[in-house]
């Protein structure tokens, strides 16, 4: 029997790209559920695959990307099988998506106002009669100072903050169960950052949302979410509850990410991971982590390895758990 409180369960989804040089995979059979009322933490580098999930689960990639495989279920549907008539139904009702980069996510043309009204129009949320006073009352939702006279500007007028608060707005204008956060504090400076966040986290509550947080900042997620994914080269390689992973990473790549952050410390030095994310299209035989790896064997270079239960709710792919079972091939465990 399904877990009704599973909101969003993603099946071996793999997303590919087919490129001249070939079919290069930039989601490889990743599986992950989101509870109803959680936040759940995407990390990794960049390149590692985090927004081709979130475009994938929207049904957003755009040609030469695809994706191949694997289901979408929310709310009892596959939403791979739906037409792209109804997934343009659920597309802002049902599941939005913060984009990173709010310049480009607005249109330059039209004042705030105008693209508010249109999301509530369009999913017929708002009558056009009072489709203003509701855009006005998004902003002040989201804490827009002078609500009231900003619903007239144009996206260049704003600061960025305050872009992403209309992003913000626009993602909850129709009281979705789920939003999708893609990097929604990349661009902006530390105070900024910590307004936004602390807004989201009011959001999710007062509109009982379910949030996918993507992010490459560790910091991010220890503060918002309650479960994390690790991303690198297209796979999770380890998942669990926040505070069990960062405080007992069960993977090399997990250590090596919580050792780069800076301790505060005077004079100490940083950690970084040695190499760089390897190119999807020539990813190294065995575990793509194994070049960067400072606990590689040979069992490393044979072959991927599968999911590894280290504990409660917490899987890792990693041929030090070897001992212990894979987890089931189900869509309770990330892959």
């Amino acid at each position: 029997m399904a877990n009704r409180d599973v909101l969003l369960s993603v099946e071996a989804l793999t997303t590919v790209f087919d490129l001249p040089s070939g079919t290069v995979p930039a989601v490889d059979d990743v599986s992950f559920e989101i509870q109803r009322g959680q936040t759940l933490g995407l990390v990794g580098e960049s390149g590692s695959g985090k927004s081709v999930t979130a475009f994938s689960i929207m049904r957003l990639v755009q040609p030469p990307g695809r994706i191949r495989s694997g289901r979408i279920g929310f709310r009892g549907r596959d939403l791979l099988q739906l037409s792209e008539r109804e997934m343009c139904a659920i597309r802002g009702a049902d599941i939005s998506l913060i984009f990173q980069e709010p310049m480009t996510a607005l249109n330059p043309v039209f004042t705030i106002g105008d693209q508010l009204r249109e999301a509530l129009l369009v999913h017929s949320k708002a009558t056009r009669r009072d489709a203003r006073t509701k855009a006005v009352e998004l902003l002040e939702a989201v804490k827009m100072p002078g609500a009231a006279s900003r619903v007239d500007d144009y996206p260049h007028q704003l600061s960025g903050g305050m872009r992403q608060r209309v992003l913000i707005a626009m993602a909850i204008a129709c009281r979705p169960a789920l939003v999708i956060a893609d990097e929604p504090t990349t661009a902006l400076d530390v105070t900024i950052q910590a307004q936004i966040l602390d807004l989201l986290r009011e959001m999710k509550t007062a509109f009982d949302l379910s949030l996918l947080l993507i992010t490459h900042d560790l910091g991010v997620i220890a503060e918002t979410a309650d479960h994390v994914a690790v991303m690198y080269a297209g796979r999770i390689v380890e998942y669990g509850p926040v505070r069990e992973v960062f405080q007992q990473p069960m993977h090399p790549y997990t250590r090596g990410l919580l050792a780069s952050l800076p301790t505060g410390k005077p004079g100490s030095r940083l950690s970084a991971i040695e190499g760089t994310v390897p190119m999807l299209g020539a990813l190294p035989p065995g575990c793509a982590f194994n070049p960067r790896c400072p606990d590689r064997f040979d069992r490393c270079t044979t072959a991927p390895p599968a999911d590894y239960v280290v504990g409660a709710e917490r899987t890792a792919k990693c041929y030090l758990h070897e001992s212990r079972a894979p987890s089931p091939e189900r869509a309770d465990g990330p892959r």
